[in-house]
């Protein structure tokens, strides 16, 4: 099953650690460096050219990456939880 980001990503259910909001959680400076991290080393994937609303974390063979969305926590969380995979 796959979990709609937005425009065309999607990621695998059974890859997704996480969805985390920005505006909550960039206000600790852990998840600043770790997002600034994942960017530096090519692990950050800008899912629109937008300001982004929201990070999905996934890890897959031992490789973890972020994906930015426009999307909203909540919706991706919705999203989820109703059993939206496609």
């Amino acid at each position: 099953m796959y979990l709609h980001l937005g425009q065309d990503s999607v990621i695998r259910e059974k890859t997704l650690i996480g969805i985390f909001d920005l505006d909550n959680t960039t206000s600790s400076k852990i998840t600043r460096e770790f997002l600034n991290k994942a960017q530096r080393e090519g692990r950050a994937v800008s899912v629109s050219d937008d300001l982004p609303r929201a990070f999905a974390l996934t890890e897959e063979d031992g490789r973890s990456t972020v994906y930015l969305t426009l999307l909203s926590s909540q919706t991706l969380f919705k999203r989820a939880a109703d059993g939206e995979w496609i």
